[in-house]
């Protein structure tokens, strides 16, 4: 359900790469935690096979390319890419002493390169505080399946794969509490990895005219009131590329065009709710440019801390 109903949204339109590896990783680790399952049942057959070894050598450089392509790292794809795809066809002939150590040690590198990406994006970390939170969240999780790769010598088998179908189950638990939460943190992640690595796009623009104009299109034409306002759309309005209106907003506004576009949004309800009493809370959610009840409430309370029934009457 995660992976049809996530990876169908707009933000991966363009991101087919992305889009083909969160589907792996999901339905792998899904796969995974099936075979948990009948180990659980005691049939050990699945565990013990060259598939569950596989699947395990399927996970890590799905998680890595989805994340690449998310964070846009690096803008090619070469040919060495592919050597990504070797411990999965080696894996699967190695014997099994070996093969889950060695899977996990990948796992182990492939997490190491992901902190040390979010790392960069310290700077930015004002922008987007509870979103890092959520992504530290799954890290420890992810450190916590590394410790018990580490540590499977050590442990009985079935200590072993209780624990780790319980870490697989809190990994899909926390992605899910993480997108409803934070339904743009790929966004947000994405623009300020953007930032973070490019070179400057504005040296050949004029910001303070483009500042000026984004804020007249935004505070008077209230472009942000349209459902399908994106960065692409409104960078056509600027007549600017995107690169250059993500730099220009993360660098003039402190924050990511999404979170720019809630805030016009929420700001405009705020005033709305108070000016306009017999309106419907969820009127004014949809007619500010929310897509769902849902999605307005959670803005809502990002920003304000309260929900918006709540904020009329106290302000009523």
């Amino acid at each position: 359900m995660l992976a049809v109903t996530h990876f169908s949204c707009n933000k991966y339109k363009e991101k087919l790469l992305s889009r083909l590896a969160g589907f792996a990783l999901l339905l792998g680790l899904a796969a995974l935690q099936y075979a948990h399952f009948n180990f659980l049942q005691g049939d050990s057959s699945l565990i013990h096979s060259k598939i569950y070894s596989g699947l395990l050598f399927t996970v890590a450089p799905a998680f890595y390319f989805f994340s690449r392509d998310v964070l846009k790292v690096e803008n090619s794809y070469h040919p060495l890419l592919l050597l990504h795809a070797l411990p999965l066809v080696g894996g699967i002939f190695l014997p099994r002493e070996y093969a889950l150590p060695l899977a996990f040690f990948i796992g182990t590198g492939y997490v190491v390169w992901l902190t040390q990406i979010v790392y960069t994006l310290r700077e930015q970390r004002k922008r987007f505080k509870a979103e890092l939170v959520a992504l530290a969240a799954i890290f420890l999780v992810a450190l916590m399946v590394l410790l018990l790769g580490i540590a499977l010598p050590l442990i009985s088998e079935n200590f072993f794969y209780i624990t780790y179908a319980i870490l697989i189950g809190l990994a899909f638990m926390v992605a899910v509490f993480t997108l409803l939460s934070f339904p743009n943190i790929t966004e947000d992640v994405a623009e300020a990895a953007q930032v973070a690595y490019a070179t400057s796009t504005l040296n050949n623009i004029d910001s303070d005219a483009m500042e000026l104009k984004l804020r007249q299109l935004m505070e008077a034409e209230k472009l942000y009131t349209q459902e399908t306002l994106s960065l692409s759309i409104l960078a056509e309005q600027m007549e600017i590329s995107t690169h250059q209106l993500s730099e220009l907003i993360n660098t003039r506004f402190e924050k990511s065009f999404s979170q720019l576009v809630r805030e016009y949004r929420v700001n405009e309800a705020k005033r709305m709710l108070i000016d306009e009493p017999k309106a419907s809370v969820l009127s004014i959610g949809l007619s500010t440019g929310f897509t769902s009840q849902s999605n307005f409430y959670t803005a809502f309370r990002d920003i304000t801390g309260m929900a918006p029934g709540n904020f009329r009457k106290g302000k009523g």
